[in-house]
């Protein structure tokens, strides 16, 4: 016999609050990245922490990313031409909390490297991909992007750093 759709909260499905969406989604563990581009007005690099990005399809090569309309590095990304995805390592909490804040030289502190196409490739991170902004889709209280690949390697060793039920951490296999 199968339990109860609603589980053991009793709650109905279609009684959804923020709180809850965010509760039940965050069992879902992903991994984190972070997306960078160099502001075309001030030449520096800058950048936003996301944990819904994911592999759209091989051809052509695409990717997609979730983004909150109240980013305000998100116009500055997109603006820039060219992006850089980093997926992040496990001892990279820093560089995605510092990615996270709002306003201020979110790179202070950041090692990173060019991409061919001029990218911030961030010290330490797995691997990196560069790609061009291919399509927007509004989304609720997003933007989901999708990303034609046009440079991509694996960049260090590591561990991933994962989001899982509201935090950071890594996995223990």
């Amino acid at each position: 016999m199968h339990g109860s759709p609603n589980g053991s909260g009793g709650a109905r499905v279609t009684d959804i609050d923020a709180a809850r969406f965010r509760s039940v989604l965050g069992r879902f563990a992903t991994g984190v990245v972070a997306i960078t581009a160099i502001e075309t007005a001030t030449g520096r690099p800058t950048g936003l922490a996301a944990n819904s990005f994911t592999s759209v399809s091989l051809d052509p090569p695409l990717v997609a990313f979730c983004v909150a309309h109240t980013s305000t590095t998100w116009p500055l990304l997109r603006g820039a031409g060219r992006l850089c995805v980093n997926i992040l390592g496990e001892p990279q909490l820093e560089v995605c909390k510092r990615l996270a804040i709002k306003g201020g030289d979110k790179f202070a502190g950041i090692d990173w490297t060019e991409s061919p196409g001029g990218g911030p490739v961030i010290e330490g991170a797995l691997a990196w991909i560069e790609c061009t902004v291919e399509n927007e889709y509004v989304a609720g209280d997003h933007v989901i992007v999708v990303a034609r690949v046009l440079h991509l390697d694996r960049h260090h060793d590591g561990e991933p750093l994962l989001f899982y039920k509201g935090g950071y951490g890594r996995f223990d296999g």
